[in-house]
């Protein structure tokens, strides 16, 4: 009896550790479980050739990382403030742990403290909303830098004294609005600007706002738009009234798939480049680390170049 008790003794002795280590390794099992997968929303505006190539990019890195589970969203315009709201609030419902999003201006940042307050990580693509402090990180293009890279090789290329028409985006986004800012500031008195209509960067728009300005000034020298689609509108506009390709000086911003076309045929001059592709892979980089709680910078800048027939080839 009491051999047996001993033995009894010595095979629970080892039993117990045993034990304690199957549920140390069930505890952290669960620990790893609940990591593994982390759930991140991707958002943009609305879906053009420069959104496509950022979500492309993200899907690319989505693909790779099984550990990351992405969900997208899109608007349907660069003005659908209510459907990313909607989409925000649809994310935090379904318990994100980050969310990268290219805003459609300040109206969504409401959507965003709520995102917030939730304990999500929020870094904003593209576009930032200045004085909001609720943001992880910015990932986009210095669009004031691009502006006067614009505006410094439109001063160089025209006139003294030319006329330019400005074709600005949505008026009030911070990201368009210094692309027009910039531009002003290197173009200096170079050229006379004859009207800024605005185009909530939308071809149809552009088209309509180019015709106007080719109506009431004949003699229009160039036109520089702060966003893509408003830019190939513009070329249609200026096909329409007979004038010669390479007749009037268009520079745009983007340097969109149709852009980059143009520039080859000669139809348009030149666009500042963003890389959204970039963006888009740095953003969903930038708001996994930031949901994992590492250190993120606040600012990270995707770069611009300017675009002439002379490097097109080199794009796209």
């Amino acid at each position: 009896m009491q051999r047996r008790s001993r033995l009894i003794t010595i095979v629970a002795a080892v039993t117990l550790p045993l034990g304690m280590a199957a549920c140390s390794s069930g505890d952290d099992g669960n620990s790893a479980a609940a990591g593994k997968s982390l759930k991140i929303g991707f958002i943009t505006k609305f879906p053009v050739d420069f959104y496509d190539t950022m979500v492309d990019a993200v899907k690319k890195y989505d693909t790779e990382h099984a550990d990351v589970e992405v969900i997208y969203g899109q608007g349907k315009s660069g003005t659908d403030d209510e459907g990313e709201i909607n989409t925000i609030e649809d994310m935090i419902a379904k318990n994100v742990q980050a969310i990268a999003i290219t805003p459609t201006s300040p109206a969504v940042q409401t959507a965003l403290d709520k995102a917030v307050k939730a304990g999500i990580k929020v870094v904003l693509v593209d576009n930032d909303i200045p004085g909001w402090t609720g943001k992880s990180s910015v990932v986009a293009t210095d669009n004031l830098a691009g502006g006067k890279l614009a505006g410094t090789w439109l001063a160089g290329h025209l006139p003294q004294g030319a006329t330019i028409g400005v074709l600005q985006g949505r008026v009030g986004n911070p990201s368009l609005d210094d692309r027009v800012k910039g531009f002003k500031e290197t173009l200096g008195n170079k050229a006379t600007i004859v009207g800024e209509p605005a185009t909530d960067c939308d071809q149809t728009k552009g088209l309509n706002a180019a015709q106007d300005l080719l109506t009431a000034h004949p003699d229009l020298a160039a036109v520089y738009g702060a966003c893509g689609p408003p830019i190939v509108g513009a070329l249609q506009a200026i096909k329409g009234a007979g004038k010669k390709p390479g007749a009037i000086t268009v520079i745009g911003f983007d340097a969109s798939p149709d852009e980059l076309t143009a520039i080859k045929a000669g139809e348009q001059t030149g666009s500042v480049a963003q890389f959204p592709a970039k963006m888009g892979s740095m953003g969903i980089e930038t708001a996994v680390a930031a949901a994992r709680g590492e250190s993120v910078k606040p600012t990270i800048d995707t770069g611009t170049e300017m675009v002439t027939k002379e490097n097109v080839a080199s794009f796209g």
